[in-house]
């Protein structure tokens, strides 16, 4: 029987570091190139607050009714059936978590060289380059310290996470004290209705859910939490609710106190941030601490993300390759392999490349999964439930609601990446169904 490691704290810390990090830091530049109005802005992320809200109620359920490790794989697979657990793994495995890996790494890679003049210090070093260098470098680390041991990954993830909060905390106050008042309006004026009822805000929500991601990162390790029908409840609520505050007020100091037209098409927002306030010296010293908050991230995502691949190589006997684990327990050839995929997206895509890519197939399984608690009390009713969803059924018909704008504008204004993520989960059908006819000539 798998040992259950983490306690609370380390779960909500997983939880956390999967929220805050690569999206709050750097995707309000990308959104005020079509929305103009604070009070639209603010409106979008508290919609990405509330829509996580919904969805965590519901994961809560589901978590605590089947507390295993694997995600949306292991509930859709006893929801709907394998085949529809396989997709969601298989996205999981090849976008879920190392394509966000990647972009907190080129994030952090981003940050780190716009605060610190590298080749200045090292002219030989401007041969290279630079951002995908350092990006690399920090999957390698993290890498190798979820490959060696739980305990070392938990603790290296709860630190990060710890310092992570402590920064963000101070960046609101000095936003709230220091900030200087620019000319942008939180007032829900003609404009901001404009704003909010215009493409480019359901647009923009592709970046928010993507900054919002990780509420239900508790649900892909499950098996290795301790008393997991109270603790993955608790830390969908606790970290879901923190997140959407902090969300909300770091974006508005940001609006605050940097001129829309400096923050638009920028990747660096909280670089730009702490120079508008401090000046840019003690900016480059923010910008180089902020880039070490992103660790925490790509920490959280290293950790939960090869559970889900560990999770199907059990189940699945034509990828039983991909369960193996070291005298530990940890699943070092997953984590290995999505390190690898997460290297391979830094060396191929741009940072927003990978972001909208990534946002229709998750937005999809998530809904899938959501919806999937309607679907589970009406086949299975006499499943033990500790926890019962808060509001349903209106509860997962509201996140459906929300998550259907979302999918449908993607299809409309961002058909590309959307149909690139259709053909990705069309990809993984076929594979699913070639290994499941190999397996059954096998036995």
């Amino acid at each position: 029987m798998e040992k259950r490691s983490f306690g609370l704290y380390t779960t909500v810390s997983v939880v956390i570091a999967n929220m805050i990090g690569t999206g709050v830091f750097t995707s309000l530049g990308f959104q005020v190139l079509g929305i103009q109005s604070g009070f639209a802005i603010i409106v979008l992320w508290l919609i990405g607050g509330i829509a996580s809200l919904l969805g965590a109620l519901v994961y809560a359920e589901i978590g605590a009714a089947i507390p295993q490790s694997g995600g949306e794989y292991t509930y859709l697979s006893k929801i709907y059936h394998p085949s529809v657990g396989f997709l969601a793994g298989w996205i999981s495995f090849l976008v879920g978590f190392a394509a966000p890996v990647a972009a907190a790494s080129i994030a952090f890679s981003s940050y780190l060289t716009k605060s610190v003049d590298f080749v200045g210090i090292f002219p030989f070093i401007g041969r290279f380059p630079l951002v995908s260098t350092f990006a690399i470098i920090i999957i390698i680390i993290t890498t190798l310290f979820h490959a060696i041991n739980k305990k070392a990954g938990a603790a290296f993830q709860n630190f990060f996470t710890t310092f992570k909060i402590i920064i963000i905390l101070f960046l609101i106050a000095a936003g709230f004290i220091y900030g200087n008042v620019q000319d942008i309006s939180f007032m829900p004026d003609k404009m901001a209705w404009k704003d909010i009822m215009s493409p480019a805000f359901v647009v923009s929500l592709y970046f928010v859910s993507y900054s919002y991601s990780g509420w239900n990162a508790a649900a892909y390790f499950a098996g290795e939490i301790k008393n997991p029908t109270k603790n993955i409840p608790l830390s969908f609520f606790i970290g879901t609710f923190f997140v959407s505050g902090i969300y909300v007020m770091l974006n508005y100091v940001f609006l605050k106190t940097v001129p829309i037209s400096e923050l638009a098409g920028q990747l660096e927002v909280g670089y730009l941030f702490a120079a508008k306030i401090w000046g840019a010296e003690v900016g480059s010293i923010m910008g180089l601490i902020i880039s070490f908050l992103l660790v925490s991230s790509i920490s959280s995502m290293v950790l939960a993300g090869p559970r889900v691949t560990s999770a199907i190589g059990e189940d699945l006997s034509f990828l039983k390759w991909f369960a193996g684990k070291n005298k530990n327990g940890v699943p070092t050839r997953a984590i290995i392999v999505q390190s690898l995929l997460s290297v391979v997206y830094v060396l191929t895509s741009t940072f927003d490349q990978v972001i909208t890519f990534i946002g229709f197939t998750l937005n999809l399984f998530t809904m899938m999964t959501v919806v999937g608690v309607i679907v589970f009390r009406i086949r299975q009713p006499k499943v033990e439930r500790p926890y019962r969803t808060f509001g349903y059924p209106v509860t997962p018909i509201l996140f459906m609601i929300i998550n259907l704008w979302i999918l449908v504008y993607g299809l409309i204004y961002k058909p590309e990446e959307s149909l690139a993520g259709l053909a990705c989960t069309l990809a993984g059908l076929i594979v699913y169904f070639i290994g499941s006819r190999f397996t059954k000539k096998s036995a």
